[in-house]
């Protein structure tokens, strides 16, 4: 290319031989970079949430322990005898963070799943309560940064908190109701595509219909053999359905009896439950009008 000097490419060369002989740049907080304004940062927080935050109260929901602890220690190493830090913890707000959040969950996961039992619902509410997926959601909105801790890259648990913080945060600086929403927005979303079964396995699922279905006056739980082929080769598949009361509740198959019986129970669990993965996708905002 004309355009393009001759020294142009050797000088490119020249600087990524130095990059690489210097080596990766170390990681460093986004609070080292000089343009850094914390106060801004923590009001853009709101602002990109679109929601209205006390700035004392979310100040203290991204303050852990850990780092008060280090700026005391701070002054006791330049001769502070009693340091006095003007900041507060958020171990209180983590609390009540998470008493509100397990408190909407419970309403939200029973309105959307009213058909599964009780503990169906609560590994739902445990997996969107789980440390790595409140740590990928406190990620993704922005806490990273703007967590003041001793720990530096922030760990899953204290993304984790800080999620818990930033909700009871928000139900003290605006009310119940835009916690609540924040929650349902960014937390009970996370269901979405998601197959239920894999947050909540049952062990024994032909005892487990069996109990059901006697507990609720439905009959007699009773799996039979629809169909087989390949009997005694290694290619051997075997269709076995569940009846209760002369009525087929599901059909699975398998490389044995025993397989297809289990699959076809937990085919006919989720019929029962409506918790099939071509179920209607949840409508989030009808349930929060519900």
């Amino acid at each position: 290319n004309r355009d393009v000097k001759r020294w142009v490419s050797p000088t490119l060369k020249e600087i990524r031989r130095r990059r690489e002989k210097v080596g990766p740049e170390i990681l460093r907080p986004r609070s080292s970079h000089l343009e850094w304004n914390y106060k801004a940062e923590v009001f853009a927080f709101g602002s990109r949430l679109r929601e209205t935050f006390d700035e004392r109260l979310l100040r203290q929901a991204f303050t852990h322990r850990s780092y008060i602890i280090q700026e005391e220690m701070k002054q006791k190493e330049v001769g502070i005898e009693q340091p006095a830090v003007s900041l507060m913890d958020n171990s209180q707000m983590v609390a009540e963070g998470e008493e509100l959040i397990v408190k909407y969950l419970d309403l939200y996961v029973a309105a959307a799943m009213p058909k599964v039992p009780l503990e169906g619902r609560v590994a739902v509410r445990k997996y969107l309560m789980s440390e790595e997926n409140l740590a990928h959601i406190s990620s993704h909105i922005g806490t990273k940064d703007l967590i003041l801790s001793a720990d530096f890259p922030v760990t899953s648990a204290i993304l984790s908190d800080t999620f818990k913080a930033v909700v009871a945060a928000l139900e003290e600086s605006s009310g119940s109701e835009r916690a609540n929403l924040f929650v349902r927005d960014f937390v009970f979303t996370q269901l979405n595509q998601k197959d239920i079964s894999e947050m909540w396995e049952v062990q024994n699922p032909l005892k487990y219909i069996t109990e059901y279905c006697l507990r609720n006056n439905l009959g007699d739980v009773e799996p039979r053999l629809i169909g087989e082929c390949g009997k005694n080769t290694i290619l051997a598949a075997y269709h076995v359905g569940i009846y209760c009361d002369r009525k087929l509740l599901g059909t699975g198959f398998g490389e044995s009896v025993d397989v297809a019986i289990d699959e076809a129970a937990k085919d006919s669990l989720r019929d029962i439950f409506n918790t099939q993965a071509w179920r209607r996708p949840i409508d989030f905002q009808q349930i929060q009008k519900e």
